[in-house]
């Protein structure tokens, strides 16, 4: 008899659709329609078993409770000039939004620029994105409600009154965010309009964006349509304006993909002004390599770029001379390392990190030669935030690491040898740094490939295979999980006793386009055998054992930890996915899921079908009778306004989960779903929801470990 009694989900066996002469029976389908009462039913029903549960654990309000308390320290983000003002973002600790400042000089008195927390009781209204325009005199700002990816552009007045204008601009998503430096308009993204509901709860798919300019004083009904591509309905555009103001950089890309087409705009060859379909100059027209602009002298433009470099390199293009022969290197690709982050400060250096084992190097260089100039120092961990622009001499940057919060450096390169200072340093209280250590450790996978993974855990700890583990991974999107200050992670340290594992497992872009395209497509199992063997190699240190190891990841890793539940359900005691994605076959036909096929291929294709379907984690879920070895303690989470990765993919792997392992006698552990309201995908989530949500997740994990409250 099953410990846990879930709601019973109806299963429709008649649904069965057909993958190129396979069927493939889709009984929970119903669960793809986010209005029907019947969904609305099923996870009301899943919530009532749910949150009492976490409510319940044992150590949820002591958890809560110092997660609040450390959660409450100051945070600054790196200020940014602009002009003769410099603004920056700071929460005073529990603010459900951080809020923008503004000041005169830096050590002048600072006061509210702009704050989101006016905007709703509950802190679900945030910024989701800001531009001030050239001169300083207006700024554009992106409002979005309850975690939708969907924005709403205001504009106000950024001197004196600070006065709201009447531009609004809607249906905007993916979007970039550009002021002519004229300060006339801007570039944007927008869809066109949809049948049904926008609001973050839809699962329709979003096609055919297009770029348009916004001049101030006019309605969206006049904006100028300065882009489209009407025969290629999943590309996506974003323009630059170059540092001169000349050109409009387009920058196209289909997917995910590190690769895109360039166009350009020469703004002064328009006597009268942008009315209508810009006359784009096609740089690069082919999908074959990834180019993002850094600066512009005059026609030569400089891009970092991948082109015939997986770990990066930077290259320059003469727009006058525009032929691939005359294209020269500026930064060459780096024999380990690569070329993560550029940007050109002071007239004529260029700010450069690169990552060497997942670790930040900060270093400058020489614009016109690309000579080596200096490094500037840093500890162990990752540069979370750069700003610095082509006209002005200083740069400000933010290290943080697992135990550190945040340092805010400043320098000013025009100095004869400038020498960085610290500008800002966050200390919270009740956390001693020097009782903790980081290191980094390199396992082998499954094929013998050699896997970066930090660990961080008190320094004290014995290696007696007892102590429990938090496993995080990600591994998609060329996306690198550098060392990061999370509040929730000290305390399963510092209060449970636990080691932090953070694993760099292939897919991620840790190092290069060689490492993620080792984990993507054809090649998806190996970010699996690299998270199992991540697992592996820490009881086989003794550091843990399988029942004491929490697996977690969100979105991709969602995805990530589903799999491996399925394929290794002996080798963890919890297994947390966050808004992860459960339907391998069907994701491409939601929201932006199509953009997803580059990195996990599409069901509609014969040979992408049978990759996916050997992993797809709700494809894989055991039926009953289950005999199988137990799985985890499973804790799913979702939220009604992602429309990112849409909830359907949880609800339809729960009531299968439920259904197939829940109904084992030997299934002694719960498997639940928790789906929260007025949030979505996870930017800008408010304080209180993400108090409450690491809590619940550490509780989960804590009560089905059995792990007790250290003091």
């Amino acid at each position: 008899m099953a410990l846990f009694t879930y709601p019973a989900a109806r299963r429709d066996q008649s649904k069965v659709d057909n993958y190129h002469g396979t069927e493939i029976c889709d009984p929970y389908f119903w669960l793809e329609d986010p209005e029907s009462e019947e969904t609305k039913a099923f996870v009301e029903a899943q919530n009532k078993v749910t949150m009492p549960f976490l409510e319940k654990c044992r150590v949820r309000k002591k958890f809560q409770e110092r997660l609040t308390e450390l959660y409450d320290y100051p945070k600054y983000s790196t200020p940014f000039r602009r002009g003769d003002r410099y603004f920056y973002f700071h929460n005073k600790g529990l603010q459900n939004q951080s809020v923008l400042y503004v000041q005169d000089s830096l050590d002048a008195p600072a006061s509210v620029f702009f704050d989101p927390n006016a905007l709703s009781e509950d802190g679900t209204v945030a910024l989701k994105m800001g531009r001030l325009s050239e001169d300083c005199k207006l700024f554009a700002y992106g409002l979005s409600s309850s975690g939708s990816d969907w924005v709403t552009v205001h504009f106000m007045r950024a001197e004196g009154e600070l006065d709201k204008l009447p531009d609004v601009l809607e249906r905007v998503k993916f979007s970039c965010l550009a002021w002519t430096h004229d300060g006339k308009g801007v570039f944007y993204n927008c869809y066109p309009r949809q049948e049904g509901k926008t609001d973050g709860t839809e699962t329709t798919t979003n096609m055919n964006q297009k770029l348009f300019y916004h001049v101030i004083g006019t309605k969206q009904s006049e904006d100028v349509l300065v882009a489209e591509f009407p025969d290629h309905p999943k590309w996506h555009s974003s323009v630059t304006i170059s540092d001169d103001g000349r050109y409009a950089v387009l920058s196209i890309t289909e997917g995910c993909e590190p690769v895109n087409r360039l166009w350009y705009c020469d703004l002064e060859q328009l006597p009268s002004g942008i009315t209508g379909l810009l006359p784009w100059v096609k740089l690069v027209d082919t999908f074959e390599a990834q180019f993002s602009y850094i600066t512009n002298e005059g026609t030569v433009f400089t891009f970092h770029s991948n082109l015939n470099a997986s770990r990066y390199c930077l290259i320059n293009i003469d727009v006058q001379k525009p032929e691939r022969e005359h294209w020269t290197t500026l930064l060459p690709q780096h024999d380990k390392d690569v070329l993560n982050f550029v940007t050109c400060v002071n007239q004529h250096h260029l700010l450069v990190t690169y990552l060497h084992d997942v670790k930040d190097i900060l270093q400058v260089f020489e614009l016109k030669t690309g000579a080596f100039i200096r490094d500037l120092p840093l500890d162990v961990g990752m540069v979370s935030g750069v700003s610095g622009k082509k006209k002005y001499s200083e740069v400000f940057y933010k290290f943080t690491s697992y135990t550190t919060p945040g340092i805010i450096y400043h320098c000013d390169l025009s100095a004869p040898n400038p020498e960085p200072k610290v500008f800002r340093k966050v200390d919270v209280k009740g956390f001693k740094q020097e009782d903790y250590q980081t290191t980094q450790v390199f396992y082998p996978s499954k094929d013998g490939t050699k896997i970066p993974m930090f660990l961080v855990h008190a320094k004290d700890l014995k290696k007696d295979g007892s102590n429990p583990v938090f496993l995080y991974g990600y591994g998609g999107f060329e996306n690198s999980i550098q060392p990061y200050y999370n509040v929730a992670y000290l305390l399963f340290v510092q209060h449970l006793g636990g080691v932090l594992a953070v694993a760099n497992i292939r897919g991620g872009g840790e190092y290069g386009l060689t490492w993620y395209k080792a984990g993507i497509l054809g090649n998806k199992q190996n970010c699996f055998d690299d998270f199992q063997s991540a697992a592996e190699f820490l009881i086989q240190e003794k550091y843990t054992s399988a029942s004491k190891i929490a697996i977690n990841g969100a979105s991709n890793g969602g995805l990530l930890v589903g799999a491996c539940a399925n394929q290794r359900p002996d080798l963890f005691g919890c297994a947390v996915a966050e808004v992860g994605v459960m339907d391998m076959l069907k994701f491409h036909r939601f929201t932006i899921g199509h953009a997803w096929t580059t990195d996990y291929g599409c069901a509609d294709d014969p040979q992408q079908f049978q990759w996916l379907i050997k992993y797809s984690p709700l494809h894989n879920l055991p039926p009953p009778p289950y005999s199988g070895p137990p799985y985890p303690a499973v804790l799913l989470l979702t939220a009604d306004h992602d429309d990112r990765v849409v909830p359907l993919h949880t609800l339809k792997y729960s009531a299968a989960l439920q259904f197939g392992v829940g109904s084992s006698p030997q299934q002694k552990q719960p498997l639940m779903v928790r789906v929260d309201t007025q949030s979505g995908h996870g930017a800008g989530k408010p304080t209180t929801k993400a108090i409450l949500e690491d809590t619940h997740i550490f509780s989960f994990i804590a009560e089905t470990l059995g792990l007790h409250w250290r003091e």
